[in-house]
């Protein structure tokens, strides 16, 4: 599986799918703009949900969590992208993080 770094994502977020498998709680509480939030619990039952035609980039708070969805859905014929440090690096470097529930 790809990995790319937190601040390698702020580069290019506004261009690619972007998928927060953190739980609600943490989604809320700031979120990278535009990131469909999908718990990892779920994933199994909502990866229909995600276009198969483009890449996937997969963030959690470290990259833990994100590791473990993106093997799931490598096994299920997508193109994964792991952000390790994830959320908690970019809340470090005092990147902006958009907060409440998506639109």
């Amino acid at each position: 599986m790809k990995e790319i770094s937190a601040l390698e994502l702020m580069a290019i977020y506004r261009n690619v799918s972007v998928v927060d498998v953190r739980e609600l709680d943490e989604y809320v509480s700031g979120h990278v703009p535009g990131a469909i939030h999908i718990p990892l619990a779920t994933i199994p039952l909502r990866f229909s949900e995600l276009d198969k035609g483009v890449t996937q980039y997969l963030i959690c708070e470290v990259g833990g969590r994100s590791a473990k969805a993106g093997a799931y859905l490598e096994q299920q014929g997508f193109e994964v992208v792991n952000i390790a440090g994830g959320t908690g690096e970019l809340r470090m470097m005092g990147t902006p993080l958009t907060t409440g529930e998506q639109a």
